[in-house]
This record gives C-alpha cells, structure tokens and sequence, in this order.
C-alpha cells in the first residue's frame, strides 16, 4: 500500500512514512509550540512544491538564508555556511524542490547538515539523501522528538562537536534540553543561534525564552548556562532564525542581553 511522509500544516515538520495521517503532531502538541485552533492538519512536500518556492538569499560572501514563500509552517530561515572544508546547511525548511537541489550544488553542495532544535527539523530527512545522504548532526537530548530516523542521523552528546577546522557545535540547552549553536570561528567570529537565541527586531538586544508563541521565560538556570558557554567564544556576527542580524558587536550585545535577563532574577 502506499505510504506518505506527511507533514504538520502548522509547525513544517515531517513525519516517517505512513498509509495514513498520524493522529497528532507530538512538537505542536508540547507546551513550546501549539496545535492550530482549526484542528491538526497536514500535507505533503509535493504539495508544498506545488504551492510554495524557496527563496536563496545572498547574506554574505560566504553565508546565504534560503526561506520559503508564500511561508509555510513556522516560516524560519536556513543558512548555508560556505567554508574551505565543505558547506554546512544550519538548520532545515520543510520545502525542498529541484531548482533549490540545482541552486545549491552550483554553490558546492552540502558537506553536513546540523540543526538547533526539534521547531526546525523540518524535512532534513528529504535533504539529507537528496544530498548524497550527508550526514544530519542533532544533540541527543532531542532523541525523543525525533519524527524520523531512515537517514543519515547523527547524534551527538557533548556540550561541544568539532566538525571541521573553525565549525563548532554547542549545547547551550534553553528553549530545548539538546538546543544547540554553531560557532564558526573565522577571522571575525560568527553564530547561527536558530532562536535559542533570538535576535530582536531593535537589532541592539537578543532574547531567550522557553517557548516564543505562549511567552513562556526561560529559567535562570538556563540563562546562567548560555551565559557561561558563551562567554569565551569569539564572534562579531549573530544570525537568527527569522531575518534578524547583528552584523557587528554581536557579543557587546549579547552579554548585555543576558545581563538584563538576570536583573529580572534578582
């Protein structure tokens, strides 16, 4: 019988090849995300493709965003990090189609795919082995919210992952237990934070929260640990999950940030 590897409508991720719908979406279904008030629905990525186009955006020499329009599901944004040891896709969207697949080959592929946290696993099975079966690096205190697993999975358990020269994972927990950066340590020093930490729109402060669309804060504990693995890193440069950027003074800025968060603690 046919199967489908359907796809929850509200937060964009894909589930495990079934003959029929699943009964509900266990991420939508958590306290941090929300199940659509018109009921669980889902879809397919060849509807997707059918509906939506990515779009390839140029951010720097060596970093694009790639989002989707008209946006679907939680509408983040993932980057391709280009680097002189292989491209790495942070974090995934839920569509992917054939002029997306060409884009990126001509940029020079994808060496690794690695995700923040369980909001943006999206379709990374579908990348993944539309990509040569590349490897796909998740903390493993995510495990249990894994919706498939018939692919190139990796997951990995330190605080810290070296994956190549200058390309660091790290688990900084927060709005989930395996939340996870990537610090790129060039000349300057970059993070892709997805929204475990969260550029606001101001541009001159960053946030972190349990869960952004049911305002639930962080504990302080959390903030005290992010605090605490940030601290030594070099970076000027912050890009977050949804077209906000610090293009300079990223760490001034953090460090701020999570100063003003704790004073609430006091």
């Amino acid at each position: 019988m046919k199967t489908t590897a359907y796809l929850c409508n509200t937060c964009g991720v894909q589930y495990e090849p079934l003959i029929e719908e699943p009964a509900n979406c266990k991420i939508c279904q958590d306290e941090r995300q929300y199940v659509n008030v018109n009921g669980q629905s889902w879809t397919s990525l060849p509807s997707i493709n059918q509906q939506h186009k990515n779009i390839i955006e140029k951010v720097r020499d060596d970093l694009y965003a790639l989002y989707t329009t008209p946006s679907f599901g939680i509408g983040q944004r993932a980057h391709l990090l280009l680097t002189p040891y292989g491209n790495i896709l942070w974090d995934c969207i839920s569509n992917l189609d054939e002029s997306t697949i060409a884009i990126i080959r001509l940029l020079g592929g994808i060496k690794a795919i690695a995700i923040s946290h369980p909001h943006y696993y999206g379709t990374m099975a579908e990348w993944s082995q539309r990509f040569d079966d590349i490897p796909v690096y998740i903390h493993a205190k995510d495990r249990a919210w894994l919706t498939r697993k018939d692919f190139n999975l990796v997951l990995w358990e330190e605080e810290e992952r070296a994956l190549w020269p200058q390309i660091k994972l790290i688990n900084c927990g927060g709005h989930f237990d395996g939340g996870t950066i990537l610090h790129h340590a060039d000349e300057d020093g970059t993070l892709l934070v997805g929204d475990v930490i969260q550029v606001c729109p101001d541009r001159r402060s960053v946030s972190f929260m349990y869960s952004y669309p049911n305002y639930i804060p962080l504990r302080k504990r959390e903030i005290l640990r992010i605090q605490q693995l940030l601290s030594p890193l070099h970076y000027r440069y912050m890009y977050g999950a949804f077209g906000h950027y610090l293009k300079d003074n990223a760490k001034d800025i953090t460090e701020y940030s999570l100063k003003r968060y704790l004073r609430i603690y006091e």
